[in-house]
């Protein structure tokens, strides 16, 4: 039944979840400080590449999330809504970068690794084997691309005043049409991916009883 409790997680499930998003976090202070020796300090055009954000609130919510099975209480619903935008957001990170652009950017190799093949496989298949979060109501399907397009908003402001984008396709010099025709590329994608993601809500790969305190 779409937004009912969610089911309580495990302790383990909650320490696993606070290491991962630890790690995360610690990976991106390294690379940041890697960009600051090179000449990158900004750390507004750092968080501006959308894997450096999402990883970070990702982690964010891994945290949360984590710290909650630790102290035994169920996942308010918000955070089940959250974390499911995170592992729809983290799966369009891994299939833009390994399918459509593999290779790109300036970070050492190890960490493209992390944040665009591992850390997107870590939540996707967190999400359907350990089962502490609700069927998801398709109504709210929605929620996937209001993070996404806030973010879209001030690349495209950016682009236009300063001329910093993150992303040569997010260029204001490709024009209107190709621009919108780009976002709305990225919108359907995430509507697919979120789709999945919801329809994953519905299923249980784990026993409830694994998810005990």
């Amino acid at each position: 039944m779409p937004d009912a409790p969610a089911p309580v997680p495990s302790r383990a499930v909650g320490l696993t979840r606070i290491v991962v998003g630890l790690s995360v976090i610690t990976v991106l202070v390294h690379t940041y400080l890697l960009g600051i020796s090179a000449g990158r300090t900004s750390l507004i055009d750092y968080f501006g590449y959308f894997t450096n954000l999402t990883s970070l609130l990702t982690s964010a919510l891994l945290l949360v999330s984590g710290a909650i099975a630790l102290r035994g209480r169920r996942h308010p619903l918000w955070l089940s809504y959250g974390r499911g935008v995170a592992v729809t957001c983290m799966l369009l990170v891994a299939v833009i970068y390994n399918l459509i652009v593999p290779g790109t950017g300036s970070a050492p190799a190890w960490v493209s690794a992390v944040l665009h093949a591992v850390f997107p496989l870590l939540v996707a298949l967190d999400w359907p084997l350990i089962r502490d979060r609700p069927p998801l109501a398709w109504r709210h399907l929605w929620v996937v691309t209001v993070y996404p397009l806030v973010w879209i908003v001030v690349v495209l402001i950016r682009g236009a005043t300063d001329g910093w984008v993150p992303y040569g396709f997010l260029l204001p010099s490709h024009g209107p049409a190709v621009l919108a025709a780009h976002v709305a590329g990225l919108l359907a994608a995430l509507l697919a991916l979120g789709a999945l993601v919801w329809l994953a809500s519905r299923y249980r790969l784990v026993r409830r009883k694994q998810l005990g305190p």
